[in-house]
């Protein structure tokens, strides 16, 4: 039975028991409204660990003053019944004054340099400080032997590991392949902002990342050109683009002919939705 757990000691009482009983736990960390995407998460957390933790935190840290913290969709009592069923050992639900408790304001903060700064860094200057933070409060509150991540959010992963690396955090970052609707459109939880006729358009993001991946695969090199030609398109379907942007998939640094492992990113807004995608893209 899955045990939902607000206060920091009842966690810990419980983390301590599977300590002691040489279990490994892996650690799920979500903001809840969950979809199949954290579902994909969480079924392969229970295959490759004996205890799973879920956090479901709506995190006010990583939301700029303008962004969606308010009206970010809370569904806990829906969310919880299905990760119950799933199998879920722990519900690990905090309230922002536990994760914060000397306020937001006066909290020792994480940051990850230069990768946090380009892409979507470049326009939410606070999301990944937010990100990189709760994920060590929670690391340090859970301590658990693995923790997965989407691969829809590449940066926030690599920004993950690369924290995990330099702060020597004994824990296993696994990164889970995108999981998309069938029409290809990247699950997200900020998908039920769009209506119905920018749901209709949503999947053109993918379809242009696959259309730029075509062309690299016939030796069209000119990434920028490659890049400014999709934003267009993306524009003329009623996109607004934050970026289009070809990169080397081990740290998002800007492609030398030498480079072979590649990745599309992008992120565009579409009516009220910030939607982002990537490709990978092998030479």
């Amino acid at each position: 039975m899955m045990k939902i757990v607000t206060p920091i000691t009842e966690l810990r009482t419980q983390i301590n028991e599977w300590r002691n009983n040489k279990q490994c736990i892996a650690l799920v960390p979500t903001m809840g409204n969950l979809h199949d995407g954290h579902f994909t998460l969480v079924q392969q957390a229970l295959a490759i660990a004996d205890r799973v933790v879920v956090s479901i935190f709506v995190n006010p840290l990583q939301f700029g003053a303008t962004e969606d913290y308010q009206t970010y969709p809370r569904t806990l009592a829906e969310d919880s019944e299905k990760l119950a069923q799933l199998g879920v050992h722990l519900l690990f639900n905090p309230m922002v004054t536990t994760i914060y408790p000397s306020g937001m304001e006066s909290t020792t903060s994480i940051q990850v340099p230069k990768l946090s700064e380009i892409l979507c860094g470049a326009s939410r200057p606070v999301f990944f400080k937010g990100v990189a933070t709760v994920v060590n409060i929670l690391f340090n509150l859970i301590q658990p032997d693995k923790a997965l991540f989407g691969e829809k959010d590449y940066q926030q992963l690599l920004i993950i590991k690369r924290m995990a690396a330099d702060l020597f955090i004994p824990i296993q970052i696994i990164g889970v392949p995108i999981v998309r609707e069938p029409d290809g459109l990247a699950m997200s939880s900020r998908n039920h902002y769009l209506n119905p006729a920018q749901r209709v358009v949503a999947p053109y993001l993918f379809q242009i990342l696959n259309e730029m991946k075509t062309k690299i695969a016939a030796s069209q090199r000119e990434f920028t050109r490659l890049e400014s030609e999709a934003i267009e398109s993306l524009k003329q379907l009623g996109f607004n683009p934050d970026y289009v942007s070809v990169r080397c998939r081990h740290d998002l640094t800007i492609p030398t002919p030498q480079d072979k492992k590649l990745i599309i990113l992008a992120a565009a807004w579409l009516g009220p939705a910030r939607l982002i995608d990537n490709i990978f893209c092998d030479l």
